[in-house]
């Protein structure tokens, strides 16, 4: 008598698909070509000179912002990555957000499992939010940076002073570090924003995809 993979006690073939973190390739493969961007800025000095050109630190304090909502983005794909393959891989006396909604809808009848479905599409999602917060954020930080900068620019303007010939290159110094500042925490703000939120749609559709793979597998197990 011959013995099947699953007689012998192996892995089922399905744990062992290929896609089984295509989630977490897919954000891998995104911000391997963000960071080659970000390298090839600073081979150019294109990112010391952003640093550089910001007296007030303000593009410092973008970047800290962005790097506390990439470390969530990352963690969330992490989770959500596993919980996929928990939801597609179920097995009960494994711990997984999968298991819980299981565990609540058994017995319940149609309206009720939609409800928890509902609950679960709501609580996954308010989850991502604050991800999506820190995004937009980026964009108001560096709008704030640009109205500093300008503030900056025009403190340095004195109408009475123009006319003399040895106060106008402190001005013109002046007036050239604000428009900088201006400029440079718009530039930062704006390209982080569109990394971030990138990664953000990424896991949007990864949660997207847990929730259908949750609800499915309750409603494949309550008709089963």
């Amino acid at each position: 008598m011959t013995t099947t993979a699953e007689d012998q006690g192996s892995v089922p073939a399905r744990s062992r698909d290929p896609n089984s973190y295509l989630l977490l390739l897919r954000f891998a493969l995104l911000n391997i070509i963000a960071v080659a961007l970000l390298v090839l800025g600073l081979t150019n000095g294109l990112v010391q000179q952003a640093f550089e050109s910001d007296e007030t630190h303000f593009v410092l304090v973008i970047v800290l912002v962005f790097i506390v909502g990439f470390g969530l983005v990352l963690w969330r794909v992490i989770w959500t990555s596993q919980e996929l393959n928990c939801a597609r891989d179920f097995d009960p006396a494994r711990p997984s957000r999968a298991a819980r909604y299981l565990a609540r809808a058994s017995g319940k009848d149609a309206q009720s499992r939609q409800t928890l479905a509902s609950t679960l599409r709501l609580e996954l999602s308010q989850n991502i939010t604050l991800i999506k917060h820190l995004g937009s954020s980026l964009v108001f930080l560096g709008l704030i940076g640009t109205v500093i900068g300008f503030i900056i620019a025009l403190s340095g303007v004195d109408p009475d002073m123009a006319g003399d010939a040895e106060n106008i290159g402190p001005m013109v110094s002046t007036l050239i570090s604000g428009m900088s500042t201006a400029l440079v925490t718009t530039l930062v703000g704006g390209v982080l924003n569109i990394w971030l939120m990138a990664n953000y749609q990424l896991l949007t559709t990864g949660t997207a995809r847990l929730i259908s793979a949750i609800v499915e597998l309750g409603e494949h197990r309550a008709g089963a």
